[in-house]
């Protein structure tokens, strides 16, 4: 009961999106560490592929999880969508306020939901192939440019969407100290880019 009470708030709908969008980060990292093995060698990433899935328990439980906080994610921000703007009342009419929205922030929903088209893309062309020739999959994936453009505005996408989750999420977190707000503010721009320059380059590497 408590938690649903929590849940039904605005600061307990906030929290949900901060500690999931945490999670997700996490994710993003380990996933581009593993990916990040193409730069050496194809083989090194058939090797790093088929380490990871001679442990199915493992990757079983890992996947669920990453399903159940993605759908966690996904319900919550739009809830609280929905619930923003119908406290606003006026959609998005331009209106006096004491902080100005970044465009990050208004345009969040649909990032995220553009986000999701690209997970579920990914997801089919990727995760339900054949994994002892992963490589092979990734390699005929990317020969087409227009797969690279996708990938890469999807990248973009990303790391706008993750501009403002990444300070909201700190803000959410109270997060928030003059001695460190120089250093939050940048890390609201480096950890976004950091994401789109790897994922973009791994992309990129099978044209060059």
């Amino acid at each position: 009961m408590l938690f649903i009470h929590f849940f039904k708030s605005s600061i307990g709908k906030k929290w949900i999106m901060a500690c999931s969008g945490s999670f997700l980060i996490l994710f993003l990292c380990s996933h581009a560490a593993g990916n990040a093995t193409l730069f050496h060698s194809m083989p090194l990433f058939q090797d790093y592929a088929d380490q990871l899935h001679s442990h199915p328990l493992i990757i079983s439980f890992l996947s669920n999880v990453l399903f159940l906080v993605f759908v966690i994610h996904i319900v919550t921000g739009v809830l609280l969508f929905l619930q923003n703007r119908k406290a606003r009342g006026t959609g998005y009419r331009v209106q006096k306020r004491a902080v100005k929205y970044s465009q990050a922030s208004r345009t969040m929903i649909f990032s995220g939901f553009f986000i999701l088209l690209y997970i579920l893309i990914h997801t089919y062309a990727v995760s339900f192939g054949d994994h002892r020739i992963i490589s092979l999959t990734i390699s005929y994936l990317f020969s087409s440019p227009l797969v690279i453009l996708f990938y890469i505005t999807s990248f973009i996408v990303l790391a706008i969407h993750i501009t403002h989750g990444f300070w909201s999420m700190l803000q959410t977190f109270g997060v928030n100290h003059p001695k460190y707000n120089t250093l939050i503010r940048n890390l609201t721009y480096i950890v976004p880019v950091f994401f789109l320059l790897i994922f973009s380059a791994i992309s990129l590497i099978f044209i060059f």
